[in-house]
């Protein structure tokens, strides 16, 4: 997610205070480099690399900033000293019928230590857990097998949700009903892309001048006085998480979560960082005035705008989002939160679960066994990964890229989306000087919140292992943590399937 300058939002200015400022300027993705942090790797051979740390992940243009990082103040870091323990060994879930080699195997087999990159300072409360794709071989695990917050790691889980629910196929539609006596109404279903036309983050996004030039084919000369907008296909009650801090969408990584928007609720539709409103309704009802306007709608440019269900099933109008497959291939690589929790609520819609926030464990419980994997003891509080109150395991996130590597059930979508180490996404500047060497060779998602930095997902190691993996560097700085998660990454890269857990 990178930001881009935020436009005052549409009906009023956005005001901050020089602390708010300051706090946004820590938080965001700036260019900046480390200089002079060494790291040791102890390698197979006994002997001893020197790494210098490289420059942080700098997302790209395109709008990746949002939830590969989203600030969390509330939380408070943990030291960055984290002392040398023992391995964990037990995942807290596994793919079904994956054979395991047997003691003798692993003993012969397994020399490649990490355990040198694995315990610096700059992993601050570290959890890894790394298992072999092919066989289902734990190889590595450093408190894996602990549930804890993930950042925008989460975006997997969501994305994995809403192809065993939605499928890749699965269309959101906006729909236009005619109420009689001149009322007309917009009635949202959770796609966010919906487009004012003013520009759009989202390529190929449905807009409200279609709708607006159906309506006026049906209506003809038939004034329009009022125009409803409903945003009722979830409650709005819990729009906003109250472990999200508010900058978030004050500077704008994160609308209120409501069943009708346009442009994600942007101020500045073309910017991916935009401030938001607290009423994305009623500006969708405002904005599809304008357009019923533009389009010679009779009356439309004095109608009146409300806001309530509608009882209407007359449809004059209709618009489909694009396939939820190409919507996780925009949320993923620039891990944009309100995708993620639009496509989070509107699976559980689909599955019966109301849309609510609290029904998400369930939902995605349910979806996520269907691969084979065991969600017992996750936590789902979001689908963007912004809370630090999410609870998953980096054993858990590792069994799930199992099936992501090999595609089963639609999730090919997903593993062709991962951000790529120095190639694209939020890791196209991730993985510089000595840890290179993994480029092109790591497909991860990040996730950035204040109180955690974390990486997940792929390895394609240097002896042509396929291993999954994932990291969570809890309470350490950013600056610290991004080249500390890429030098333990490189390291288990170099080691492949000789990696062992000591």
């Amino acid at each position: 997610m990178s930001p881009q300058s935020p436009q005052p939002p549409v009906g009023g200015p956005v005001h901050r205070s020089v602390a708010a400022l300051r706090a946004s300027v820590r938080r965001k993705p700036v260019p900046w480099a480390v200089g002079g942090l060494v790291v040791v790797l102890a390698v197979a051979s006994g002997g001893v690399v020197a790494v210098n740390a490289a420059t942080a992940d700098q997302p790209s243009a395109a709008g990746s900033a949002s939830a590969s990082r989203t600030p969390l103040a509330t939380r408070t870091p943990t030291s960055s000293a984290t002392p040398t323990r023992t391995p964990t060994a037990t995942p807290t879930a596994k793919p079904t019928a994956t054979p395991t080699p047997t003691a003798s195997a692993q003993a012969a087999a397994r020399t490649c230590s990490v355990a040198a990159a694995a315990s610096a300072s700059g992993l601050g409360r570290f959890e890894g857990y790394v298992m072999n794709a092919a066989t289902g071989e734990e190889l590595f695990s450093r408190d894996g097998g602990t549930p804890a917050q993930t950042g925008s790691v989460m975006k997997t889980l969501t994305s994995a949700t809403a192809l065993a629910v939605l499928g890749g196929g699965h269309t959101i539609p906006t729909t236009v009903t005619d109420e009689g006596n001149g009322s007309i109404a917009l009635v949202g279903h959770g796609d966010a892309t919906l487009t004012a036309g003013r520009g759009s983050v989202y390529p190929g996004a449905p807009s409200l001048g279609q709708l607006a030039q159906q309506v006026k084919a049906r209506l003809g000369n038939t004034p329009v006085r009022t125009i409803v907008a409903d945003g009722t296909w979830w409650s709005a009650a819990d729009a906003w998480d109250p472990t999200w801090p508010i900058s978030e969408r004050t500077i704008g990584y994160q609308p209120n979560v409501t069943a009708l928007m346009v442009d994600g609720d942007r101020a500045n539709p073309a910017a991916a960082t935009s401030p938001r409103s607290t009423d994305p309704i009623g500006r969708a009802g405002v904005a599809f005035r304008a357009a019923l306007a533009d389009a010679g709608v009779v009356g439309a440019s004095t109608a009146q705008v409300t806001q309530r269900a509608t009882t209407s099933q007359n449809t004059i109008a209709q618009v489909q989002s694009q396939p939820v497959s190409t919507l996780i291939g925009q949320m993923i690589p620039n891990s944009d939160n309100t995708l993620a929790e639009m496509l989070a609520r509107v699976s559980s819609k689909q599955a019966g679960a109301g849309g609510t926030a609290a029904s998400l464990t369930s939902v995605y419980s349910n979806a996520l066994r269907g691969y084979g994997v065991d969600p017992s003891g996750i936590r789902i509080v979001d689908g963007s990964g912004e809370s630090a109150s999410n609870a998953v395991s980096p054993s858990f996130v590792a069994h799930l890229m199992v099936p992501v590597t090999r595609g089963d059930k639609g999730l090919g979508t997903l593993a062709q989306v991962l951000p790529v180490a120095g190639v694209s996404g939020t890791l196209s500047s991730r993985f510089t000087g000595a840890n290179a060497v993994a480029r092109g060779k790591v497909h991860a998602k990040t996730g950035w919140i204040d109180s955690a930095n974390t990486l997940g997902g792929y390895i394609d190691a240097a002896d042509g292992t396929k291993l999954t993996f994932a990291f969570y560097a809890i309470g350490s700085p950013r600056a610290a943590a991004l080249p500390a998660l890429d030098t333990v990454t490189a390291a288990v890269y170099r080691c492949g399937g000789s990696l062992t857990g000591s």
